[in-house]
């Protein structure tokens, strides 16, 4: 009997061998010039990147996480002030808000999108609150046009996380381009991944809040070793830039591929217990993750392990169900659609270079868990 081959949710090392030849010599061209750090790569990947989202300024930072932290440093917040963001989001997302001293506070999502319930939104908000983070999870655009009319109700700033939606789209206009500021992480398996760590930052309009958050992300220089704030250093490189700026270039071509394997799911999978995804009129999901919900999620899991599938749980606990969160952040004892998908989600492998053979090692072991 042939042993199945072992599918894991995400393979940054098939896009790497994918684009293997162009990358080294990317990389080597880059090395050559002998500027590491915020050199003239980091420059052209801030412009193309702040033009594929949809203008503004953008600005290159370590990490995703660190994207967060200076788009709230840059906003003004202070320690002590609140904001608003998701349970159902990697703990990155809060982690950075209180990297800077604020205080997270939970509201709950919206059952069919999975990202922030502008309802529940309301219920939390208070003079306290200082700014909104809506998480675009798994690739899906959330209610922003919704949520920014709310914000700007209270004069809130609405940061948009997209570090799962590189591309996505609500209408003609893609994500990153609708709150006041918006946060990506370039992480290896990210639609758009870097081979290291990454993150950008996209302004929207506000030159001036671009030039703080610039200057903020290198101990605050403006003019070289004359720091005109107290800032920080998180800087993206040289290499990871080079390499942004050729995979940004084949970005749309993948997530089209992403997209080509979720709809193959999505018809193997028609009448099994299951709920899959959900593709919202007038947005376009780029299912950075495929996400089921079932009753039978544990062993539904262990089937497909039998048969080299690797599904996995994004995430094992929400936010606020972990050990370090749980109890002590506002918001969090009444998230009732938050624990409801948690004890149902489950991750299948989704990735633009999924082979035909591949994908139907998946749809067949899922199936046959259902005897189909």
């Amino acid at each position: 009997m042939t042993t199945p081959q072992t599918i894991y949710c995400a393979n940054p090392g098939a896009e790497f061998q994918e684009d293997r030849a162009d990358l080294l010599s990317v990389m080597a061209a880059t090395l050559d010039r002998g500027t590491y750090i915020l050199g003239g790569e980091v420059s052209a990947f801030e412009r193309e990147f702040a033009a594929f989202v949809g203008g503004g300024d953008c600005i290159g930072v370590a990490n995703g996480t660190d994207a967060i932290v200076y788009a709230l440093k840059g906003l003004g917040l202070q320690p002590g002030d609140e904001v608003v963001t998701v349970s159902h989001t990697a703990v990155a997302t809060v982690a950075a808000i209180e990297m800077i001293g604020a205080e997270p506070v939970f509201a709950d999502i919206d059952a069919t999108t999975r990202c922030m319930c502008p309802k529940s939104l309301r219920s939390v908000l208070s003079p306290r609150v200082k700014a909104i983070v809506v998480v675009h999870i798994y690739g899906q655009p959330a209610q922003v046009d919704e949520i920014v009319a709310l914000a700007s109700e209270w004069g809130i700033p609405v940061i948009e996380d997209c570090a799962q939606a590189h591309g996505a789209m609500i209408g003609s206009r893609r994500v990153g381009s609708i709150g006041h500021i918006s946060a990506f992480s370039f992480y290896p398996t990210k639609n758009l991944g870097a081979l290291g760590d990454g993150g950008g930052i996209v302004v929207r309009d506000d030159t001036a809040l671009a030039e703080r958050i610039r200057i903020l992300r290198q101990y605050g220089w403006k003019e070289r070793y004359v720091s005109l704030v107290a800032g920080g250093n998180s800087r993206l490189d040289e290499v990871q830039a080079a390499i942004l700026r050729y995979r940004l270039a084949k970005l749309n071509e993948r997530n089209k591929r992403r997209q080509g394997v979720a709809n193959l799911y999505n018809e193997a999978f028609i009448g099994l217990p299951i709920t899959l995804p959900t593709e919202i009129v007038g947005t376009t999901h780029v299912y950075h993750q495929y996400v089921i919900e079932s009753e039978e999620r544990d062993a539904l899991k262990e089937h497909l392990a039998k048969v080299g599938v690797i599904a996995a749980l994004h995430y094992p606990l929400a936010v606020h169900q972990q050990p370090a969160y749980e109890g002590r952040i506002r918001g969090g004892g009444s998230l009732p659609t938050t624990e409801a998908l948690y004890r149902r989600l489950l991750s299948l492998p989704v990735y633009p270079q999924l082979t035909p053979e591949q994908v139907e090692q998946v749809t067949r072991g899922v199936r046959s868990y259902w005897g189909k």
